[in-house]
């Protein structure tokens, strides 16, 4: 089942917005704490200014922390992303990369945050840097976790 599941996220690279941009997923770790992507400057996904177009800086960082955490979680909980915030901090020229993380820690926050309420929001950050390991931008995802109801089953 694991595997079919990273096959999925796997597959993200040929997902139309992620082509269109340019991201690629160059990493996964099999437990889905990790995951390493990166965007090459191309014609197409550069602004006015020859730098990254911001959306696609952002679109780079949208989807991983609320699909690492669905995975690392399981089908016994709600995980949605409830907000975002981009900070721009340099001109993105050239390859940029991101690593998103999920710490054994942050899970245990996870499960008391839900011990002790109904919804659970955790916030993560993520830094987008270039060849040079300087930080293009910041980006910072508010997530939705609330435990599922069991449902009643016919006994």
């Amino acid at each position: 089942m694991k595997f079919g599941r990273h096959l999925k996220l796997r597959l993200m690279n040929f997902y139309p917005p992620f082509i269109g941009a340019g991201i690629r997923i160059d990493y996964m770790s099999s437990d889905f704490r990790e995951v390493q992507v990166s965007m090459k400057l191309r014609f197409w996904n550069k602004n006015y200014v020859n730098t990254h177009y911001g959306g696609s800086l952002y679109s780079m960082c949208d989807p991983f922390f609320m699909l690492m955490i669905m995975q690392i979680l399981g089908r016994d909980y709600i995980v949605w992303d409830k907000a975002a915030n981009i900070r721009f901090k340099k001109p993105g020229k050239g390859k940029v990369r991101a690593i998103f993380r999920i710490t054994d820690e942050d899970i245990a926050k996870i499960h008391q945050g839900l011990k002790d309420n109904d919804k659970y929001e955790p916030t993560f950050v993520v830094d987008v840097v270039n060849t040079e390991n300087e930080i293009v931008c910041s980006v910072e995802k508010l997530l939705y976790i609330k435990k599922k109801k069991a449902s009643k089953g016919l006994s």
